[in-house]
């Protein structure tokens, strides 16, 4: 397996793999999170490829490529809407979680024990490919997203999340997160791995990608819930980029 892969990062979601569905479990954060994820890539997907959300089946004929897909949380939303999916994830215990969760709800996903570099070696093609809270966690970020940026179509779409990196990053990401609301195991991030927006779209334009948009993440504690912010990008942050036509 060709691979950017970080096996110590891979470990701790394999021991988490079981409770990706629990939504009061250890992902309790991207359940919280992922409505307002699903936002930016469903409006983002249907802007560029002209489609109408309100209309039945809106992703009818676009292929998606979900790299890290955990459990499924983002595969089977854009099954809902009519997308061809594959979900791919380089920690073995997820995919038969997410097979299983598929089945149950009555969708077709295509779920892969796979990375990135194997699928674009293999001269994979996608319409857009979902990048969510990986890039953070591999060993080699400009050589995973160079195999993100080779598995689109020309013209394609690459949304791609991530967490700053900045002292309230670390305060919030980290601190706050792992060890004040043990919201996830210690240990799961790494502060030192966190890319910053101006880094990550450096990258991203040396592996051949045009950055088209950013937007932050922003957690309010009042109301318990996250909103998109087109200047706090302090923390979370999601951005949108394409492959020259």
């Amino acid at each position: 397996m060709t691979t950017t892969v970080d096996a110590s990062e891979i470990a701790k979601f394999e021991a988490m793999a079981a409770e990706w569905w629990d939504p009061n479990g250890k992902f309790k954060p991207l359940h919280m999170l992922n409505p307002c994820r699903l936002d930016y890539i469903t409006s983002q997907i249907a802007e560029e490829f002209d489609r109408d959300l309100k209309a039945p089946r809106a992703f009818d004929g676009l292929r998606i490529l979900d790299i890290g897909c955990g459990g499924g949380l983002l595969s089977e939303p854009m099954a809902r809407l009519g997308a061809t999916v594959v979900g791919v994830d380089a920690a073995e215990r997820n995919i038969p979680v997410a097979q299983t969760h598929a089945a149950q709800s009555g969708l077709e996903i295509d779920y892969r024990f796979t990375t990135a570099e194997d699928m674009a070696a293999a001269g994979e093609q996608f319409d857009a490919v979902l990048n969510m809270e990986v890039v953070e966690h591999v060993s080699d970020p400009l050589a995973y997203l160079t195999a993100c940026q080779q598995l689109l179509k020309p013209g394609g779409l690459h949304i791609c999340s991530t967490i700053n990196r900045n002292p309230k990053s670390f305060a919030m990401a980290i601190v706050g997160a792992e060890y004040v609301m043990r919201w996830l195991p210690k240990g799961t991030h790494e502060w030192s791995k966190f890319i910053t927006p101006d880094e990550l779209y450096d990258l991203m334009r040396r592996a051949g990608l045009e950055p088209v948009d950013r937007k932050g993440f922003v957690f309010n504690p009042i109301t318990w819930g996250w909103s998109l912010s087109d200047r706090d990008l302090s923390v979370n942050y999601v951005t949108a980029s394409l492959k020259p036509a």
